[in-house]
């Protein structure tokens, strides 16, 4: 079985899918300022964010994609099977 990814800028559906697989919006520390966010990733329990990320809101992160002019690639399941975490923020 193949892994199968899809790109989207829906973000019901990029909402859906990460808090599908509990995951938090989120972004790097220090990398923005008060009026901007920084560097947009998602939390993912057991992921390496305690240290190095910081919970935004749904509203600050799609606000930061939209201006970034971003898509969401990401991989609804593993080769295997398996649901997958796996993404990545793509320029549109």
């Amino acid at each position: 079985m193949a892994s199968e990814s899809h790109t989207t800028t829906d973000h019901d559906e990029i909402r859906k899918w990460v808090e599908s697989n509990d995951g938090k919006p989120a972004s790097v520390k220090k990398t923005g300022d008060k009026n901007d966010v920084g560097i947009l990733r998602i939390d993912f329990p057991g992921g390496v964010g305690e240290d190095s990320l910081e919970h935004i809101s749904w509203d600050e992160w799609f606000e930061k994609f939209e201006e970034s002019k971003l898509a969401f690639l990401y991989q609804a399941k593993k080769a295997s099977g398996e649901d997958s975490t796996f993404f990545k923020l793509v320029s549109r």
